[in-house]
């Protein structure tokens, strides 16, 4: 990313960053980070302004955290999560514009009204169910949903905020789970808890399960003042639904709220609930409910423009915690303009051929992982291929090395996967192909 300037005042004692947004009042300040009411000095357009400081970043060990935060937020575009617009950098701070929403958080208009109606619980239920399932369609797993991470607009609709702890289907481990426990206590699946491993899709419908109640109830499903007693009533689901819940209230919330993930409701058969379908669902784009699970077979992913800007090495977010001779690009991007199908078919082939030998495993719906079945000097050496579309006929295809050792993937990419993929890449884009420094 071009580093662009600290902010300058202007004539009236404002403060205008880059020349395009002019910072107004303090909105919220947190630990590591302030948000300002900024202006879009072009369009006149109002925005949250976040503020980071690298500094603090890098001290408490959180740059993976931003790193990641920015790279889900410029992939999940929809009406009921916040908007991330772009993202600036001075030597000291980082600036993200985003979506400014004024209507203060869900979890705030609970703690002023208590309990909320079962009509109005239901149309931000719907809502979240729509961001969350797109999420999941897209292979991010949000991992830190509740009531204060709800945000609501002007007009009262929901806005998915605050992707720290989110999670992509590429970093499940060899079994298929995600390992990392995180998330709020009252809120976290017990599967999660249990550190056997979990599937971040289930483990955030179980959140939505949390959040469905407090909205319901006006209070937590799971409470107790020693912490381990409350994990162990999440472990056994041991709650109870208040008499003002409709039947079909409590049969969803039970369903939802179901300890063993393996029967716990989809989001398929959550959508064909009688408590969701009770009264006619609008048909606005931020009410419905995504049925955008992945396809079967081999449909790449369509890139919006923050994929692409993402290529560029201008989006790179490595420079703005990294510098110089420090930083290492482990991976390469090329475009083609084979199909899919071709792409991964040279793949399954290299995977047989290759020194060592590869286990082809399916990462996503147009993507594959290559594991070697030999152990290496850490470990055994794994690549990850993910294909995008960026115009009907041109792919992008993104390598990247999901496991092993640095050195070992440099020269798998130099004597194996270059030579094996060099009549596919599309001549235009080669000057354009990053290698492992």
């Amino acid at each position: 990313m071009e580093e662009i300037a600290p902010p300058s005042p202007t004539a009236e004692g404002r403060s205008v960053l880059h020349g395009r947004y002019e910072l107004g009042r303090v909105l919220g300040q947190g630990t590591f980070a302030k948000v300002y009411l900024a202006r879009n000095i072009r369009t006149g357009t109002n925005v949250a302004m976040k503020v980071v400081g690298k500094e603090k970043v890098i001290k408490v060990g959180m740059t993976e955290q931003v790193k990641r935060e920015i790279s889900v937020m410029k992939m999940v575009t929809h009406p009921n999560i916040v908007e991330l617009h772009e993202v600036m950098a001075t030597r000291s701070k980082i600036y993200f514009a985003m979506e400014l929403v004024r209507g203060g958080e869900l979890f705030s208009k609970i703690a002023r009204s208590g309990r909320l109606r079962e009509d109005a619980a239901r149309q931000y239920f719907r809502q979240l169910i729509s961001a969350v399932d797109f999420c999941h369609s897209r292979g991010v797993y949000h991992r830190d949903l509740k009531p204060e991470n709800l945000l609501l607009d002007d007009a009262g609709v929901l806005k998915v905020a605050d992707f720290g702890l989110s999670a992509f289907a590429n970093h499940v481990r060899t079994d298929g789970l995600l390992h990392t426990t995180c998330g709020t206590p009252a809120y976290v699946a017990p599967e999660v808890i249990g550190k056997k491993g979990y599937d971040g899709a289930k483990a955030d419908i179980w959140s939505c399960g949390v959040i469905l109640f407090v909205l319901l109830a006006g209070y937590l499903p799971f409470q107790d003042d020693n912490i381990i007693a409350m994990y162990k009533k999440i472990h056994r689901g041991d709650f109870r639904c208040p008499p003002w819940f409709s039947s079909d209230a409590r049969r969803l919330v039970t369903k939802l709220l179901d300890p063993n993930p393996n029967t716990r409701i989809t989001v398929a058969k959550l959508l064909e609930t009688p408590w969701l379908k009770k009264s006619p669902i609008p048909k606005s784009a931020s009410d419905l409910p995504s049925t955008s699970a992945k396809k079967e077979g081999e449909e790449p992913e369509k890139m919006n423009a923050f994929h692409l800007i993402s290529l560029s090495e201008g989006f790179n977010l490595s420079p703005l915690f990294e510098s110089g001779e420090s930083r290492k690009e482990e991976g390469m991007r090329f475009a083609t303009k084979a199909p899919a199908s071709g792409v991964i078919s040279r793949l399954e082939e290299l995977a047989t051929r290759a020194p060592g030998k590869f286990r082809v495993t399916k990462s996503s719906a147009a993507g594959v992982r290559l594991e070697g079945e030999e152990r290496g000097r850490k470990g055994r050496l794994a690549v990850a291929a993910e294909i995008f579309a960026v115009a009907p006929s041109v792919l992008v295809v993104e390598v990247k090395m999901d496991g092993g050792d640095s050195l070992e993937y440099q020269r798998f990419c130099s004597n194996e996967l270059r030579p094996a993929l060099k009549d596919i890449i599309w001549a235009s884009s080669e000057a354009q192909t990053t290698s492992a420094a």
